[in-house]
């Protein structure tokens, strides 16, 4: 018996659907969203959905989920990789915001937009890693001895306009 209240769904449409969820981008060929994207008011959100969709079907390439960018939002929202990797898998991007939001930590909108910020502007903090960034960063570009965050090197390797730092 058919109920009034649930709509059928096509094979065609649920054929579209099902596309617009689990297709995932290759990153073996492609680049994820920018770190500065934001969804849902969080930045490197969108970018963590890329690389997990890309994860979930062998396509990461070099990238790296959980990465420490990646920890670091998981950390903030108080979700393992690992659920963050299974809600991903059959959810599309607006479903996965709607469950981050009802399974996350509480946050005000400001201290969402200061953990943003301190994302973005977070640079090598070790000589170790001041050496690491610097030899990717010249390879890039010497000319960009600008660029001193993570952020802004994800976004210059993957070939997006950066704009010069003073």
């Amino acid at each position: 018996m058919d109920s009034p209240f649930v709509r059928s769904v096509s094979k065609q449409e649920w054929g579209i659907r099902y596309k617009l969820i689990t297709t995932p981008m290759d990153l073996r060929s492609h680049f994820p969203r920018s770190v500065r994207e934001k969804l849902g008011g969080y930045v490197h959100l969108a970018r963590m959905i890329d690389k997990c969709r890309a994860k979930y079907v062998g396509m990461l390439g070099e990238y790296i989920f959980p990465c420490p960018m990646d920890q670091r939002l998981l950390d903030f929202t108080g979700i393992s990789g690992d659920v963050f990797l299974d809600a991903v898998h059959s959810r599309t991007n607006d479903e996965v915001l709607h469950w981050l939001q009802s399974t996350a930590l509480p946050h005000t909108p400001q201290e969402i937009e200061d953990w943003n910020t301190t994302l973005l502007d977070r640079g090598p903090d070790t000589e170790e890693k001041r050496e690491y960034f610097g030899k990717i960063r010249d390879s890039i570009d010497p000319t960009r001895t600008d660029i001193t965050t993570w952020a802004d090197l994800l976004d210059l390797d993957e070939g997006r306009k950066v704009s010069l730092r003073t």
